[in-house]
């Protein structure tokens, strides 16, 4: 039995073994109900502001852009294999706004992220896109937790 609740899941994807998690919950909330999976991977272009716009800036953003198809590519194959259809999308700008924008854009009804759960002082350094989705989407959001390195 197919659920309508979830039509469509936007998976947000960074390529690190702790959206892996993530990912799996988000296939296997598509599976049981049905639901296509948008698997997106923002290129942040915020973090090139304080780099020189060359040849150095560029092959930055191939760097990233390619582990970006990577990463999309590798959640398509994972709901392919469970019978998800899954459609793959890149970004480019500020992760947790293009996350949010995207979401709400295209009729999301969950978006699932993975964070590392860093707390104090760590949070604060390195900042969160899951946390900055969490507080300013008005889409729900799934964050799962994933091991701490």
């Amino acid at each position: 039995m197919k659920s309508e609740f979830y039509r469509n899941i936007v998976i947000a994807t960074d390529g690190s073994e702790n959206s892996k998690k993530a990912i799996s919950y988000g296939i296997g909330i598509a599976k049981l109900s049905g639901a296509t999976v948008h698997t997106l991977y923002v290129v942040d272009t915020s973090a090139f502001s304080s780099i020189p716009m060359d040849g150095g800036w560029e092959e930055m953003y191939e760097v990233l852009k390619k582990e970006g198809e990577k990463a999309v590519s590798e959640v398509r194959e994972l709901g392919e294999a469970s019978g998800v259809n899954v459609r793959d999308v890149i970004l480019e700008g500020h992760p947790s706004s293009e996350i949010i924008t995207f979401a709400e854009n295209n009729d999301a009804d969950i978006i699932v992220v993975g964070t590392l759960g860093k707390t104090g002082l760590d949070r604060f350094l390195m900042g969160s896109v899951a946390e900055k989705v969490m507080r300013s989407s008005k889409i729900p959001v799934l964050v799962v937790r994933g091991k701490e390195q």
